[in-house]
């Protein structure tokens, strides 16, 4: 993607190509259960859904980390699943369970209409539109959406698996059912991506979480064509769309993520070694990544030296530190801290 003219705020200029003296720092899920006044919040809002579809509640969230830390981008507070239940697909979080539908059936694909979903998702929207006036002018806002094949795993499946069978079963199966279903929420994501965008988003991150498990054949048909599909439509609604894209394991395919799909940066999972990403992608490529959260988890002097290892790393390009994963609830806060303070080169 041709760079564009910096914007003066560093993560959002980073995206764009333009590299930082200092690397900026976000994290995936800051906005979370390790937070006390989080989980204040949360109870206060009812069901896990209710918070997602209360704007003055989510709003709310995603800025206390900001409010705790030099983050320097707030993510909205919302969750993949928001599009099957706009789509009309029952959705529901259970306690120590997680999200959990009603799996679709090849016969279901039919009604489910894209069209539907950004009026549905009004309140996500008005979120986001509360939450810019709040930022600083250097802060960025991040919008984001599940990838159409972590999204139908769900969809097929009724929560999350290990393995994600019950999917890679139905597009083998039901080819024409599953291209209909991907075609659906390629189209979905887009409008609702657009619509983030319109309402105060800067950028956005798409999650493909479920990159993992698929042969090379599948994870062009199911990954790297929905994505690309997505990344196009985006642009269509979007011109210039800066987009991250996070393909959660896909290890040996990540090269031809980027290549097809036409992402502006690429997330690295922490399983991905820091040489091979370095000589693998082109030095104009933004990157981001990519802490093991349970580094972060145990802290010290290990997770300074590896946070220090990642940054040199990836010194010579546009660079965006991360985990490699969202940050884990058992995450003791002091040890955020301590992780910013070192990426940003602030500790005594």
């Amino acid at each position: 993607m041709t760079q564009t003219s910096p914007q003066g705020k560093p993560l959002l200029d980073t995206v764009l190509g333009h590299r930082q003296a200092t690397p900026p720092i976000w994290i995936m899920r800051q906005a979370g259960r390790y937070l006390p006044e989080y989980l204040k919040v949360r109870e206060e809002a009812g069901s896990f859904l209710d918070l997602c579809y209360n704007p003055k509640l989510a709003a709310e969230v995603t800025l206390q980390p900001l409010k705790r830390f030099d983050l320097d981008a707030a993510i909205l507070f919302s969750d993949i699943l928001v599009i099957p239940d706009a789509l009309g697909q029952s959705v529901r979080f259970e306690k120590g369970e997680g999200p959990m539908l009603e799996p679709i059936k090849a016969s279901d694909v039919a009604r489910l209409d894209p069209e539907r979903v950004v009026e549905r998702l009004a309140p996500v929207l008005e979120t986001l539109s509360r939450i810019k006036p709040a930022l600083a002018p250097d802060k960025t806002l991040i919008g984001f959406c599940g990838a159409p094949w972590t999204v139908a795993t769900y969809m097929i499946g009724g929560r999350g698996s290990p393995d994600q069978a019950a999917a890679r079963i139905f597009a083998l199966e039901h080819p024409e059912a599953f291209s209909a279903l991907m075609d659906v929420l390629v189209e979905a994501s887009a409008l609702y991506l657009a619509a983030q965008f319109k309402s105060g988003a800067d950028m956005v991150q798409i999650f493909e979480s479920w990159a993992l498990n698929l042969d090379e054949t599948a994870f062009r048909t199911n990954v790297i064509e929905p994505n690309r599909r997505l990344v196009a439509r985006l642009r269509e609604l979007i011109p210039g769309a800066p987009i991250t894209g996070f393909p959660r394991g896909a290890a040996g395919m990540l090269a031809e993520y980027v290549e097809k799909t036409g992402v502006s940066a690429l997330g690295l999972d922490y399983a991905t070694p820091l040489d091979f990403a370095s000589s693998t992608f082109a030095k104009t490529l933004p990157l981001q990544g990519n802490l093991d959260p349970l580094r972060l988890v145990a802290g010290g002097e290990q997770m300074r030296t590896r946070a220090r290892e990642i940054v040199s790393a990836f010194a010579d390009r546009p660079h965006i530190f991360n985990l490699g994963h969202g940050i884990v609830p058992q995450t003791p806060i002091d040890h955020v801290a301590d992780l910013i303070a070192t990426v940003k080169g602030t500790r005594d």
